[in-house]
């Protein structure tokens, strides 16, 4: 099946960019990282196995990434989150397996306590839920917490390109929305894969996840030599096969 584009219209006026695959359901929906869009590997090799298969396949910007408007200093938790409701209330219908990578691991176990009736599954990659109170307020040293202090913002430098800007509205929306130690109300199935060798999520945090959920279907897999993106062929179809398992 073809992939066709659009805009959603929030009510302030942004817009979230999106691309859709019609197909047969449940419609899988992509749930990106922090300052990760659409067109990365691991969505664009999604799409390619929806088209073929004719599977129902959505994929979106959130706020201030790739095509979607605004800025991203100005995203939180709860406008993430508020973008991924929206998507997946206005351009799908019934169930939902959510594939949650990084930061959009997080979104999507917020996203599935918010409609338990229709998330049937979930694939989270790395998942990092509350990583702004978690992984990234105990790497403040004194400078960034000063600039935060100051300014409202910490550049924190980034391996993949540009710093990320760390605000201080980020880190304290971020708080609102914890969800461990948990108990994590979730039920569905759930498949996380994880990277040995990553350097922004620790395997241990994502164990922790694994761990809180109350789901009894639960599959943790430890991709030993992996890193943060998992985005070599070979951690392409183990994404595959554990959709393939839920869907």
């Amino acid at each position: 099946m073809a992939e066709t584009a659009g805009a959603l219209k929030r009510p302030d006026g942004e817009t979230i960019a999106w691309r859709r695959v019609a197909g047969r359901g449940p419609t899988i929906v992509w749930l990106g990282g922090y300052r990760s869009d659409m067109a990365g590997t691991k969505a664009q090799a999604l799409a390619d196995w929806a088209s073929e298969t004719g599977r129902a396949f959505l994929r979106f910007d959130y706020f201030g990434h790739g095509e979607s408007s605004g800025e991203l200093q100005r995203g939180t938790i709860s406008r993430w989150r508020e973008d991924a409701l929206a998507v997946m209330g206005e351009l799908t219908k019934g169930p939902l397996v959510l594939v949650g990578s990084s930061m959009g691991g997080w979104i999507a176990c917020l996203a599935a306590m918010a409609w338990p009736e229709r998330v049937g599954a979930m694939v989270l990659i790395a998942p990092a839920p509350d990583f702004t109170e978690k992984l990234i307020g105990p790497s403040l040293d004194e400078a960034a917490r000063a600039d935060i202090a100051e300014t409202g913002v910490w550049w924190r430098p980034s391996p993949y390109g540009d710093p990320d800007p760390i605000t201080r509205e980020l880190l304290e929306d971020g708080a609102r929305w914890s969800i461990l130690p948990g108990p994590v109300n979730i039920d569905a199935p759930v498949r996380i894969l994880q990277g040995g060798e990553d350097d922004a999520v620790p395997w241990t945090h994502s164990l922790e996840l694994a761990n809180a959920m109350n789901s009894r279907d639960v599959v943790f897999t430890l991709i030993k030599d992996g890193d943060h993106r998992l985005s070599r062929p070979e951690d392409i179809r183990r994404l595959i096969q554990a959709l393939e398992e839920v869907a």
